[in-house]
C-alpha cells in the first residue's frame, strides 16, 4: 500500500475517503489496518459499521468516536459502586472517577483537534492528539493499580469493564501513532513560525515584569499592584490557605490566574482539579514559601492521592516554591508533587520527599532549575517531561535499600512519553555520598548503591544528556525492576554527552534497550522535539534551552532562548569558551566533592573567566554564590554552556 493511500485512510483530512469498494474489499482493508493495533478484533468491530452501510469513513476519527461512546458508558458504573467496592486505600474509586473524566475530556479534545480547521500544521495536531491519548491510557493504568488492593463483589466486573473500554483508547492511539510517524517523515523540517497551540491571554506588561528572569538590579521585590490573589498565613493577604485561593479562582479560565503565596509554611494538601486551568503559584523563594504534607501509602492513601500538591489543571505554572512530603522513608510511597496536567512548567522550586517524591503522571511537562530530593523512584510516572538545569539529589534510604532516580512507566511503543534530563546535576546528600558504593572504603558499614533508573513498565524510556553525574552512581548505571528480565529489550535508556565521575559508560548494563546515544538520537529528547516546547514555553517566560549544547557536533546552539545561562534567582551568570571544557572536567574529577571544595572551584572558574576578559551578564555575579544555593549548579553550567563564545576567537574546540 502506498504511503499516500495509507495516509488518506488513517490521517484526518479536510475531505474524508469514501469506502466505495465492495464490502469484502473494504473489510480486508480495515482488517489490514487493524492488524497493527494492540486489539485487532476490537478495532475491526468498532469500524465495521462503515463497511455495512458504505459511509464516508476516517479510521482514526471513527475509532475515537467509538472510544468516546464506550467511555461514556463507564461513567455511571464508576459513580455508583454503592459499597460494592471495599477500598483498602483511601481514594481508590475517587481516583478512577477523576481520571476517567480526564480521559473523556482528552478523547474529545483529540477528536476536536483532528477535525478543526486552523493554521496549525497537521504534525502539531497529531502531536497534541497523541499526547492526549497517551495520558488517557496512563489514566487506566493508574486506576487499575489502585483497584489491585480493593475487594468487594463488584471488583471483577469493574476491572473487566474498565479494561474493555480502554481497549478502544489504545487502538485509537495506535492508529494515530502510525499516522504521526508518516507525517513526521514528511515534515521533519516544518516551520514553527505559526504556533499551533492556544496560549493563555496573559502577557500584559505587568505580567512580564513579574515573570521576567533578567533582573536589572539586585532588588528581589516584585510588583503585585494588580489583580492577584494573595495567600498569607499571617492574615495579610486575601486568603490564609492556598486551597481557599484555588477554590476562589475561576473555573476553566483562558487567562492566567496568578496566586501569590507569601513566605511561610503552609501545612495543607492542595488539589488543583482539571477545571481549574492556567493556575500560577508564585512564591517568594523555594526555601521560604513551602507547602508541606505527610500522606503516604502506609497510612492508607493511594500513591496518586498521597500528593501534598496535586495538579490536574492544564497550563499550570509554579515558581519559587518548596513542595514537601515529610512522611519519611518508612512510609514508602509519599508524593510531594503530582502533575497530570498538560503544558505544565515548574521553575526554581524545591521538591523533596523520599520514595516517589515527584509524580510526573501524564501529559507534557517542563522543570527548570529545580532541586529534587528522594530515595527510591523519586521521579516517576508516564509524562513526556524534560528537566533542565535541575539538581537531582539522592538521599540516604533505609537500611538494605538502594536509591533510584527515575522509574518511568511507558507501557506501549505508541506513547510519546518519557523522562529527559538535560544539563542537570546528579548528586547525593553528604551522608549518602560517604556511603556510596563508588567511594566507600568501609568494610564494617554496608555501602549504598545508587542508580539512574529502572523500568516500571515494559517500554520505559529515560535519558540523561549533557549532565554532570557525581560518583554516587553505580558503574552499571541502571537496574532491573525485579529479578525478571522483563522489558530489557523494549525499554529505551540513553546517555549522551554527560560528564563527571559517574558518567563513564564503560561497565554500564548490556541490555538491548540501553543506548549510548549519538547527537541525532539525543535531539529527539530535547524541548523542541520531545514536548513541543517552542509551541508553548514562551508564554510562561521561563527560560529554556530548545536544543542540545554540543560544540563537538558542529551545531551552534540554534534558536537558544532567553535566560540560557540563568543561575537561578540572580539572573544570568556567564558564558565562556569551549577551551575550559577540559580544564573544568579534569579539576572536577579530582575534587573530593565536598560543598567547600566545589564552591572554591566555582569561584576559581569565575576568576579565570574574568581574567580571560569574558564579559559577564551581571555585575559581580560570581560574588552572588550564597550558602543556600545548591552546590555544583554553577560549575555544572560552566562545563555545559561552553560553545557560546567560540566567535570571540579564544581557541574554541574544533
Amino acid at each position: 500500500m502506498s504511503f499516500f493511500r495509507f495516509l488518506l485512510l488513517i490521517l484526518f483530512l479536510s475531505t474524508h475517503q469514501t469506502l466505495s469498494r465492495s464490502s469484502p474489499e473494504s473489510a480486508s482493508l480495515i482488517r489490514s489496518v487493524c492488524k497493527s493495533t494492540p486489539y485487532p478484533d476490537v478495532c475491526f468491530d468498532s469500524l465495521k459499521l462503515s463497511i455495512s452501510i458504505n459511509i464516508n469513513a476516517n479510521v482514526v476519527l471513527q475509532s475515537l468516536q467509538f472510544a468516546i461512546n464506550e467511555g461514556a458508558k463507564l461513567l455511571p458504573f464508576l459513580s455508583n459502586t454503592d459499597g460494592n467496592i471495599i477500598e483498602k486505600q483511601k481514594g481508590t474509586i475517587q481516583d478512577c472517577n477523576e481520571l476517567h473524566q480526564i480521559t473523556l475530556s482528552s478523547l474529545k479534545k483529540s477528536l476536536s483537534r483532528l477535525t478543526t480547521t486552523s493554521s496549525s500544521s497537521s504534525s502539531n495536531k497529531l502531536a497534541d492528539a497523541r499526547a492526549f491519548l497517551s495520558a488517557a491510557v496512563t489514566n487506566k493504568n493508574t486506576c487499575l493499580e489502585g483497584l489491585e488492593s480493593a475487594s468487594g463483589p463488584l471488583k471483577p466486573l469493574l476491572v473487566d469493564t474498565i479494561t474493555t473500554a480502554y481497549k478502544h483508547v489504545s487502538n485509537s492511539l495506535s492508529l494515530l501513532s502510525a499516522s504521526s510517524s508518516k507525517e513526521k517523515d514528511q515534515s521533519k523540517h516544518h516551520s514553527t513560525t505559526n504556533k499551533g497551540m492556544d496560549r493563555p491571554k496573559w502577557l500584559s506588561g505587568k505580567d512580564r515584569k513579574i515573570f521576567r528572569n533578567d533582573y536589572e538590579d539586585d532588588n528581589d521585590d516584585y510588583d503585585y499592584d494588580y489583580n492577584t490573589l494573595t495567600v498569607a498565613n499571617d492574615g495579610s493577604g486575601n486568603f490564609t490557605t492556598i486551597t481557599d485561593a484555588i477554590n476562589f479562582a475561576p473555573n476553566n479560565s483562558v487567562d492566567r490566574v496568578l496566586i501569590y503565596i507569601k513566605q511561610g509554611l503552609y501545612e495543607e494538601n492542595v488539589e488543583i482539579p482539571s477545571y481549574k486551568t492556567n493556575i500560577v503559584l508564585l512564591g517568594e523563594g523555594s526555601d521560604i514559601t513551602t507547602i508541606s504534607g505527610n500522606r503516604s501509602v502506609i497510612d492508607g492513601w493511594t500513591t496518586f492521592r498521597s500528593a501534598t500538591v496535586a495538579v490536574s489543571g492544564e497550563g499550570f505554572l509554579a515558581r519559587d516554591i518548596g513542595f514537601h512530603n515529610i512522611a519519611g522513608p518508612e512510609k514508602h510511597q509519599a508524593v510531594a508533587l503530582r502533575v497530570n496536567a498538560d503544558l505544565a512548567a515548574v521553575y526554581r522550586c524545591a521538591i523533596s520527599g523520599y520514595q516517589d517524591t515527584l509524580y510526573v503522571h501524564s501529559f507534557r511537562q517542563f522543570y527548570r532549575e529545580c532541586d529534587i530530593y528522594g530515595t527510591i523512584d523519586y521521579i516517576f510516572g508516564n509524562a513526556a517531561v524534560v528537566f533542565q538545569g535541575c539538581n537531582i539529589i539522592s538521599r540516604m534510604p533505609m537500611p538494605s535499600q538502594f536509591t533510584v532516580i527515575a522509574a518511568q512507566s511507558r507501557d506501549s511503543p505508541d506513547q510519546q512519553t518519557g523522562i529527559s534530563f538535560q544539563n542537570c546535576s546528579i548528586l547525593a546528600t553528604d551522608d549518602l555520598r560517604d556511603r556510596s558504593s563508588f567511594v566507600s572504603n568501609s568494610t564494617s558499614i554496608p555501602a549504598v548503591k545508587s542508580y539512574l533508573g529502572r523500568p516500571w513498565r515494559t517500554y520505559s524510556r529515560t535519558v540523561f544528556m549533557e549532565s554532570y553525574i557525581d560518583n554516587l552512581i553505580d558503574p552499571m548505571g541502571w537496574i532491573h525492576w525485579s529479578s525478571k528480565d522483563e522489558g530489557l529489550e523494549s525499554l529505551y535508556y540513553g546517555e549522551y554527552g554527560n560528564i563527571g565521575p559517574g558518567s563513564r559508560v564503560e561497565g554500564r548494563v548490556s541490555w538491548p534497550g540501553y543506548h549510548v546515544m549519538d547527537y541525532n538520537e539525543a535531539t529527539n529528547f530535547t524541548v523542541t522535539e520531545f514536548i513541543a516546547g517552542e509551541e508553548w514555553l514562551d508564554s510562561t517566560s521561563f527560560p529554556y534551552d530548545d536544543w542540545l549544547n554540543d560544540a563537538k557536533s558542529g551545531v551552534v546552539c540554534k534558536n537558544r532562548r532567553k535566560g540560557l545561562f540563568s543561575d537561578g534567582k540572580y539572573g544570568k551568570l556567564y558564558e565562556f569558551d569551549t577551551t575550559f571544557d577540559s580544564i573544568v572536567q579534569k579539576e572536577m574529577d579530582t575534587t573530593i566533592g565536598t560543598y567547600e571544595s566545589r564552591l572554591y572551584l566555582i569561584r576559581k572558574t569565575c576568576r579565570t573567566l574574568s581574567n580571560k576578559g569574558i564579559p559577564f551578564k551581571m555585575k559581580n555575579s560570581c560574588k552572588k554564590t550564597r550558602e543556600r544555593m545548591p552546590r555544583n549548579r554553577l560549575l555544572q553550567q560552566a562545563v555545559h554552556d561552553s560553545s557560546k563564545h567560540r566567535e570571540i576567537g579564544m581557541g574554541g574546540a574544533n
